[in-house]
């Protein structure tokens, strides 16, 4: 028997009111305007692995991120991170105990960091929250060891943010991230901020931390080639739903559903195979108003009237979950 995963999402969603003020609407006889940012998520990631959601900016990917993490509370489902659950009422012992072994790395290393604090403070402050360490002179320790850790000299810790390159900024930041002794990390765009020369080097450093110390990673990134490097299995999302989930040689090798054999049609040849690249068709709809029936239909070439009319279901099929009427009926 397979074991139990370490993180389960269930239906997870999240909706903005955008409503103009009360006052307003009354006069002008409006209707509340909501914003579903996310709709019925559910995946789960196993211990040690790496699952990776990717899709347009505005898809929803950072808005499940920050709800796994506690920074958002979920409209509806819930996040269950080995046992507990992130929402469930009688249960606060046991998420504050939580807390200490999940962090995020955030995507911009350049706002993520205090910029009054120098280095050793930014690293030693989850050691200090969660009482890791008895000494100043354990903590200062701690935190040598774990600047060594992530290729940063112990010697430049009383530097302040603005002093470091942006990929040693990002460094900062995992190092922060690891002084908790976490077991899951939520990885937001870690290296979209950096530049290429350096984005190779903090990826081979995650996955050698990973393989370290046994991380479970949630990785969220619009570059695919991060993703082929990073994931163990990927999912999909489009307007705040999953619209496929494989295992990341699945996706690669036979993509399922529409929307992601577009986003894998539009990467940049480098193997220079001859193949044509086409750019991704059309824009992503209205959130606040989205079209009837399956929210990719007005750009997807294979759509027909059931799925202007009926929103597809997640649907678990042989190596692949896929939300496609297309694909469901055998016409894809």
């Amino acid at each position: 028997m397979s074991a139990a995963p370490l993180v389960t999402v269930e239906n997870l969603g999240r909706s903005f009111d955008v409503s103009r003020p009360w006052l307003n609407r009354v006069i002008e006889r409006e209707k509340r305007r909501l914003l579903v940012a996310a709709a019925g998520v559910t995946f789960t990631i196993g211990r040690k692995q790496t699952f990776a959601l990717v899709g347009e900016s505005g898809s929803g990917k950072t808005t499940v991120a920050r709800m796994m993490v506690g920074l958002i509370a979920p409209t509806t489902g819930d996040v269950v991170i080995d046992g507990v659950s992130m929402t469930a009422r009688g249960q606060d012992a046991e998420r504050r105990r939580l807390r200490r072994r999940i962090h995020m790395i955030f995507q911009n290393p350049y706002a993520s960091l205090n910029p009054r604090w120098r280095a050793r403070d930014i690293v030693a402050e989850p050691i200090r929250a969660f009482g890791l360490a008895g000494s100043r002179g354990d903590v200062d320790t701690e935190v040598s060891k774990l600047l060594r850790l992530v290729g940063l000299d112990p010697g430049d810790s009383g530097k302040y943010p603005h002093e470091f390159s942006g990929g040693q900024r990002q460094r900062i930041a995992i190092a922060r991230a690891l002084a908790s002794r976490p077991d899951f990390i939520v990885c937001d765009e870690p290296t979209s901020a950096l530049d290429v020369s350096v984005q190779a080097q903090t990826l081979n450093l995650m996955r050698d931390l990973q393989d370290r110390f046994g991380l479970t990673y949630l990785l969220i990134s619009h570059n695919l080639a991060v993703v082929r490097h990073m994931a163990s299995r990927v999912g999909v999302m489009y307007l705040g739903r999953l619209v496929e989930i494989a295992d990341v040689r699945e996706i690669f090798r036979a993509p399922r559903h529409p929307y992601t054999r577009m986003l894998l049609e539009a990467v940049p040849d480098l193997a220079l195979s001859g193949r044509p690249r086409k750019p991704i068709a059309g824009e992503p709809p209205n959130p606040i108003d989205p079209p009837t029936g399956c929210a990719f239909h007005p750009r997807c070439p294979h759509a027909t009237d059931r799925c202007r009319r009926e929103a597809p279901p997640l649907t678990t099929l042989p190596s692949v979950m896929v939300a496609c009427h297309g694909v469901t009926e055998g016409r894809i």
